[in-house]
C-alpha cells in the first residue's frame, strides 16, 4: 500500500476531558504520523460546511450543535493505508459496538460523543483536509 493522508478530528467531548494526548498517542502508535495539527473552536458555519453531506439527515442539527460546543483538534495524518488504519484505530461509530482497545470503545460516550472523526474515503479525506488546512500548514 502507498502512503496516503487522512483527516482526523478530536471532538469536543474528548478535548473537554483532556484526553487529546492519549488519543494522539494511539494514532501514532498505529503508525500514523501527524503532519498538521491545530486546536480550534468551530463557528457554526465551519461545522455546517464540514458536515454539509449530512445536512438532510435527522442528526445534522444536533451534530452541528455538538461540534461547536467546545474546541476540537484538527489533524492531517499520513501513513501506509492511513484511511483504513485510522478507521481501525477509531473503532465503530457507536462505542457500544466498537472493538475492545479502539479509541471509541475506550473513550467514547455515545454515538455523538464518540471522541473522534476520521475520513471514510480518499475523496472525503481530500475535501476535509482542504476545508481545514492551508497547504503551507501541512508539513510532511
Amino acid at each position: 500500500m502507498a502512503s496516503e493522508r487522512t483527516m482526523s478530528i478530536i471532538k469536543p467531548d474528548a478535548t473537554e476531558r483532556n484526553i487529546t494526548g492519549l488519543i494522539i498517542a494511539r494514532l501514532e502508535g498505529a503508525g500514523l504520523r501527524v503532519i498538521a495539527q491545530k486546536r480550534v473552536w468551530w463557528k457554526k458555519k465551519d461545522a455546517q460546511k464540514f458536515y454539509e453531506i449530512h445536512k438532510d439527515r435527522s442528526f445534522y442539527k444536533d451534530l452541528i450543535q455538538f461540534m461547536t460546543s467546545g474546541p476540537v483538534v484538527l489533524m492531517v495524518l499520513e501513513g501506509e493505508d492511513a484511511i483504513a488504519r485510522n478507521r481501525s484505530v477509531m473503532g465503530r461509530t457507536n462505542p457500544v459496538d466498537a472493538e475492545p482497545g479502539t479509541i471509541r470503545k475506550d473513550f467514547g460516550v455515545n454515538m455523538q460523543r464518540n471522541s473522534v472523526h476520521g475520513s471514510d474515503s480518499p475523496e472525503s479525506a481530500q475535501r476535509e483536509i482542504d476545508l481545514c488546512f492551508k497547504k503551507a500548514e501541512i508539513i510532511g
